[in-house]
Parts: C-alpha cells; structure tokens; sequence
C-alpha cells in the first residue's frame, strides 16, 4: 500500500514539475525552465513503477 501511496504522489509532482517546466502550466519561477521537465520526467516514470508493483504484490496469486 505505501509503495502505491508514494507512487501516485511521485507521479503526480513529476507531472506538476515536467508541466511547468515546458510551460504548460504557469504562474511559477519554475515555468519554462527546461531543468524541471528534466527532474519531472523520471520522477513520473518511477512513480508508475511504484504503483504498478503496488497493485502487482496486493494481487492474490490466480493458482496455476
């Protein structure tokens, strides 16, 4: 369950970071700085990583 939790929070500011980081989203010193789509990228790709092997050790194994 932690794994999933930590998951989906790296997920979630590495798509903050990559989306302010290519100037989609604005308001921020962040925005249009290329360094944190850069930081942002990996965090989303790791984060899924997490949630994925979350939901694969909470699966009850099928018997064959």
């Amino acid at each position: 369950m932690a794994r999933v939790v930590v998951g989906v929070l790296l997920v979630l500011v590495g798509a903050v970071w990559f989306g302010q980081g290519v100037g989609v989203i604005g308001g921020s010193f962040m925005t249009g700085e290329i360094l944190w789509a850069v930081i942002g990228a990996p965090m989303i790709f790791v984060g899924a990583l997490l949630v994925r092997a979350g939901n694969r050790s909470r699966r009850a194994p099928d018997g064959s």
